[in-house]
C-alpha cells in the first residue's frame, strides 16, 4: 500500500478558444498545466513559474492572465484564451501575427505566445498606441532574447493592421 494517497480529481469545465472542455485534474491543477497537459494545448509556454516572465498569458474573459498563478478550477465555467485562439489559419494570420512575422519579432519563439495574447488584449482597447505605449503595455513580458525593438515594431504594426483591416485607416 502506497504511503501518499491517491490525489482526488475534480471534473473541470472550461471554455477554451470557443469550445467548452472538460478533464479530471486535481484541485491544485495550474491552469498552465491543465491546458498543456490535459486539453494538449501546449501553446501555453511556461518560463518562470512564478508569473513574472509572461510566456504563459492567456485571456481570460478577455483579461491577460497568468496562466501559471492561476488554478484550473478557478476557470471554471469562464472563457481562456490561448494563442491557439488567436488567429489559428496560416493563410489568415491575426493582425498581431502577422505583424511579429513582418517585424522579425518572432526571436526564439518562446516567449511569443505571451505576446501575442498580450499584445492582442491591448490593441483591445488601445487602438493606436504610441511606441512608449508599446513599450508600457509589453513591459510585463520577458524576451531573453533581448529583442524588445521588433516587438515594439510588431505591436505598432499590428494596430495599423488591425486598422487596416477594419477600414479605419
Amino acid at each position: 500500500m502506497s504511503q501518499f494517497a491517491a490525489e482526488p480529481l475534480l471534473d473541470i469545465t472550461v471554455r477554451v478558444n470557443g469550445i467548452r472542455r472538460t478533464a479530471a485534474a486535481p484541485a491544485r491543477r495550474l491552469l498552465s498545466d491543465f491546458l498543456r497537459h490535459d486539453l494538449g494545448l501546449t501553446g501555453t509556454h511556461v518560463g518562470c513559474e512564478h508569473g513574472v516572465c509572461g510566456a504563459c498569458t492567456v485571456l481570460v474573459d478577455g483579461e491577460p492572465a497568468r496562466a501559471c498563478l492561476m488554478f484550473a478550477v478557478t476557470a471554471q465555467a469562464h472563457d481562456v484564451t490561448t494563442v491557439e485562439g488567436i488567429g489559428h489559419d496560416p493563410a489568415d494570420l491575426d493582425p498581431v501575427q502577422q505583424a511579429f512575422v513582418e517585424c522579425h519579432a518572432l526571436q526564439c519563439g518562446f516567449c511569443t505566445p505571451g505576446f501575442v495574447t498580450t499584445i492582442s488584449a491591448y490593441l483591445d482597447e488601445h487602438p493606436d498606441p504610441s511606441a512608449d505605449e508599446a513599450r508600457e503595455a509589453i513591459s510585463g513580458n520577458l524576451c531573453r532574447c533581448t529583442g524588445y525593438q521588433n516587438i515594439v515594431a510588431a505591436v505598432l504594426r499590428a494596430a495599423e493592421l488591425r486598422r487596416e483591416r477594419e477600414g479605419t485607416a
